[in-house]
């Protein structure tokens, strides 16, 4: 079955814009820009909200820009014929190989995975992602964390009151001192979890 992800650039103090609206600190430089090339080879369709297509679209017609440079054409080659769903209620219309979605995320994700193949469904947008980790369907987290703090904005993780127990399966340190880290959600056993002796914070007691 496909495997959702959720993959973006984060700030240490966990959110992926800040308070006045700007994320220019996620802008990636060539080491980790050739990290996101790769991994979009994997990706089978990508789900997006509105103002991150919105974002996106310059990407439709970079090939026009002079000063575009071999891995933005690379990424442009890669991202433009990626099939995209875009959930959106103010849009009429979308892009190239983009649609609107016609139900909601979770069904959108049974859908995709009915159908035949094994690449990624990936997810951009907290918003997005909310919906899915409530539904419980995103199988992995990938942060691309900067070293700032902006002190606020839109969060990166879901903010809900259910506890998401997460296995540490890879870890990138680049150059500019970012850090990719790769985790599984670990799905809850059906017996419940094992006996074993409670552990106590130091210090609560």
């Amino acid at each position: 079955m496909r495997t959702v992800t959720y993959s973006m650039g984060v700030s240490l103090d966990g959110y992926i814009v800040g308070p006045d609206g700007g994320f220019e600190w996620t802008e990636p430089d060539p080491e980790v820009f050739r990290f996101w090339i790769d991994e979009i080879r994997g990706v089978d369709v990508h789900l997006l909200g509105r103002r991150l297509y919105e974002t996106m679209l310059y990407w439709e017609t970079a090939d026009q820009d002079p000063a575009l440079d071999d891995a933005g054409r690379e990424w442009a080659a890669l991202w433009n014929p990626l099939p995209k769903v875009v959930f959106s209620t103010t849009l009429s219309a979308v892009q190239g190989r983009a649609v609107l979605a016609s139900g909601s995320v979770a069904e959108e994700i049974e859908r995709l995975r009915a159908e035949p193949g094994d690449g990624e469904i990936a997810i951009g947008g907290a918003t997005l992602a909310a919906e899915a980790a409530a539904a419980d369907l995103i199988d992995e987290y990938r942060t691309m964390v900067h070293p700032v703090l902006v002190g606020g904005g839109i969060p990166y993780f879901p903010r809900h009151e259910r506890r998401v127990d997460l296995e540490l399966v890879e870890t990138r340190t680049f150059g500019s001192q970012v850090l990719y880290l790769r985790h599984r959600v670990r799905r809850q056993r059906l017996n419940g979890p094992s006996p074993g002796r409670p552990w106590q914070p130091l210090g609560s007691g």
